[in-house]
């Protein structure tokens, strides 16, 4: 026979453990958030001079301001090598072999810079990958704890048992290299 007396104080007491848990939760996403938002600071911080100069080259070139300057310099250059200015010689002229040189100069250098910031950017983002992947096998650890806990507390009080499969399966701890290696398994079909 069920005693709800006891049964109605373990469920106090659960609520306001799990209230108390709740505050602690919250109070630790807060810091994780400011973590999380201060890690991009902080790789900006830890950046050599050269990425500095290309992040601040890749802002610069980057913008409808450069695009305009580079026009109007195209545009200068090509009018002032037509011939039609009096009193101004022709240095480059037509096909414009010394300003094709120049353009060529200069996209191979806007190519080296945007890719130096984006191989720092893939650095970044692959560390945000990890720590993702440590926050959910944290989490995923949790989870199940919690489950059995639940369970446990769910069998302390006398409730009839149902572990159906997929609670017994959940309470499982998650084996990362089985799933590792499944993932790999499927990429090599998928090649």
């Amino acid at each position: 026979m069920l005693n709800w007396d006891h049964i109605k104080f373990r469920m106090s007491f659960l609520k306001n453990h799990l209230k108390h848990h709740r505050e602690l939760h919250k109070k630790l996403i807060n810091v994780q958030r400011e973590k999380i938002k201060s890690f991009k600071a902080k790789m900006d911080a830890k950046r050599n001079l050269s990425d500095k100069i290309a992040d601040f080259l890749t802002e610069s070139f980057g913008t409808v301001f450069f695009l305009g300057i580079n026009v109007l310099w195209f545009a200068l250059w090509i009018f002032l090598n037509t011939g039609l200015v009096p009193g101004i010689p022709v240095f480059d002229p037509f096909p414009f072999g010394l300003l094709t040189m120049i353009v060529s100069l200069e996209a191979i250098f806007l190519a080296i810079i945007v890719l130096i910031t984006q191989n720092r950017a893939a650095h970044v983002e692959d560390l945000r990958e990890e720590i993702d992947l440590q926050i959910n096998v944290r989490t995923e650890e949790e989870v199940t704890k919690i489950l059995i806990i639940l369970d446990q507390i769910h069998d302390h009080l006398g409730l009839p048992p149902e572990d159906d499969a997929e609670l017994i399966m959940m309470k499982k701890k998650t084996d990362l290299s089985e799933i590792e290696e499944k993932l790999t398994e499927q990429m090599r079909f998928k090649q």
